[in-house]
């Protein structure tokens, strides 16, 4: 297994540290900004280009981030630089554009957003982009199928399974996914406690939350969980 305790230090700003998509939106350049200034771990989203580019964008769809319908992945990475994000000067960027504006400054954590049968060389080329890279990085995926090539390509990066559910045939599927040997888990806030993470936490597998949005879930996190990923408040103005 890979050490991904280091995960557990800092709170994750999802999507990057926006405003709820009023002036600073979500997955772009500017929100990387924000995060890095404030000290957050930065969770942002790959989907992948029509031209084997891994590109940091969430919506399979283009409708609701650049008011264009369509499938992300029909476009190129080059036609997606063009595509004003919430109509600011913000455009999509590459997973490249995102490690070169980040410069380890702050730990990433990647989620890879899959289709199964249409994701060949997603894996690949993500880690090929990431060769080299200075500073700390975790991927993590819902889609099982992402996480087995990550680990059957020896990925040097802790792989984490992104997850949600309440029910035993929730928690048999995530119990497959983790004998795979994961590094850790983010898993969604309003689904803990339950007996799978409790089960993981008690053989020392980082656990983190998704999406903590205000006090009452962040104490429910570090009660359950280890450390959250959160929009739309500011932690450092939370009272201790």
């Amino acid at each position: 297994m890979t050490d991904a305790s280091w995960i557990k230090n800092v709170p994750v700003a999802h999507r990057g540290l926006h405003d709820l998509n009023k002036t600073v939106w979500e997955n772009t350049l500017s929100a990387a900004k924000q995060a890095i200034e404030a000290g957050y771990a930065i969770e942002c989203d790959l989907q992948y280009a029509s031209d084997s580019v891994p590109v940091v964008f969430h919506d399979d769809d283009m409708a609701r981030l650049c008011g264009i319908p369509g499938d992300v992945r029909a476009r190129t990475s080059a036609e997606l630089k063009l595509m004003a994000v919430g109509g600011t000067a913000d455009k999509v960027p590459t997973l490249k554009d995102m490690l070169n504006t980040v410069k380890g400054q702050v730990p990433l954590v990647i989620e890879l957003k899959g289709r199964e049968g249409d994701d060949d060389g997603f894996v690949e080329d993500v880690l090929e982009v990431l060769s080299g890279y200075q500073g700390k990085v975790a991927l993590m995926s819902f889609d099982h199928h992402l996480l087995k090539e990550l680990k059957a390509l020896d990925c040097p990066y802790p792989v984490g399974l992104t997850a949600e559910g309440a029910k035993p045939e929730d928690f048999f599927a995530h119990d497959e996914a983790m004998q795979l040997g994961l590094d850790f888990i983010s898993y969604c806030v309003a689904h803990l406690p339950n007996s799978f993470i409790e089960a993981q936490r008690r053989k020392n597998i980082p656990v983190i939350t998704w999406t903590v949005r205000d006090e009452n879930m962040m104490r429910h996190t570090y009660t359950h969980a280890d450390q959250m990923t959160f929009e739309g408040f500011d932690p450092r103005e939370v009272r201790a």
